[in-house]
C-alpha cells in the first residue's frame, strides 16, 4: 500500500492545530479501507480492536435491542472518528456501523488510541469531545422519545440531518445520502406507518419533498417551529 499523506487529515477539526510531525504520526499508522453500500464496518459487540476515520461517505450508526429492533443512533458524516470505544473504556462496540453510501475510511489498531492520546495530548482532548458531544446527543434524544410527541420527535431528526449534510438545492435542503422512511422511524422510535402519515401531511403543506430513500426540506423554519412545539395548527 502506498503511504498515505498527512493532506488526508491536516483540515479536518479533529486535527487542526496538530504538527505536521504530529499528523505524519497518525496517518503513518493508519491503513485506507473502502466499504460498500450497506456493508459493515464494525458489528456490535464485536472485539473493538480498530478504530476509523470517516473520510469520505456517510455511516450509519444502529444498536440492536434484547428484543430484536434496530434503533439508528446517529449519522457518521465524513471527517468523523467512529469505533472509539477504548474512550469509553470498552473492549467491545457499542453498536453496528453501516455503510449508508460507499465509504473510505482510515483505520487503525484499537491500541494505538491510548498511544496517540497520551503522546499528542490535542488528539486525545479533541476525541473525548467528539465523546462527550456524543454522549450530550444521545441524552437530549432520550429526553425527546420520552416527553416529546411524535411530530417534534421527526422535525427534530429531519433539521439535525440537514444540518449534518444538507445540500441546497433549488427545491430546498436536500439530505445528502439515501435516506429511507423506515430509517427515520428507527431513528424516532416511531412506526413507518406514522412517519408515512406525516411526511405526506408536511409534503401537502410545503414543508418537505420526500421520494425513494430521499427527503428535502423546503421549508426549515416553519419545521423548526413544529420542533420546538410552536407550530400548534401542525
Amino acid at each position: 500500500m502506498s503511504r498515505l499523506d498527512r493532506s488526508l487529515i491536516a483540515d479536518l477539526p479533529l486535527f487542526r492545530g496538530m504538527s505536521a510531525a504530529d499528523l505524519d504520526r497518525i496517518v503513518g499508522r493508519a491503513r485506507s479501507q473502502r466499504v460498500a453500500k450497506d456493508q459493515a464496518i464494525f458489528e456490535q459487540d464485536g472485539a473493538a480492536d480498530t478504530f476509523f476515520l470517516l473520510l469520505d461517505g456517510h455511516v450509519r450508526v444502529v444498536k440492536s435491542t434484547p428484543e430484536g429492533q434496530d434503533v439508528i443512533v446517529r449519522y457518521i458524516s465524513a471527517g468523523e472518528l467512529m469505533g472509539i470505544a477504548q474512550a469509553l473504556g470498552r473492549s467491545t462496540y457499542p453498536a453496528n456501523a453501516i455503510a449508508a453510501v460507499d465509504c473510505v475510511v482510515l483505520a487503525w489498531p484499537g491500541a494505538l488510541w491510548a498511544e496517540f492520546a497520551a503522546a499528542i495530548p490535542s488528539f486525545g482532548a479533541n476525541t473525548y469531545k467528539t465523546v462527550g458531544d456524543r454522549l450530550q446527543d444521545a441524552h437530549t434524544r432520550v429526553v425527546e422519545m420520552s416527553t416529546e410527541q411524535v411530530d417534534r420527535r421527526v422535525a427534530h431528526a429531519l433539521l439535525k440531518l440537514v444540518g449534518q449534510s444538507g445540500k441546497q438545492t433549488s427545491e430546498g435542503l436536500l439530505i445528502d445520502f439515501p435516506i429511507s422512511r423506515q430509517d427515520i422511524a428507527e431513528m424516532t422510535g416511531t412506526t413507518l406507518h406514522t412517519v408515512s402519515r406525516l411526511l405526506t401531511a408536511w409534503e401537502g403543506k410545503g414543508l418537505v419533498l420526500s421520494g425513494r430513500q430521499k427527503v428535502t426540506v423546503t421549508d426549515r423554519d416553519r419545521l423548526s417551529r413544529i420542533a420546538e412545539g410552536r407550530d400548534g395548527k401542525e
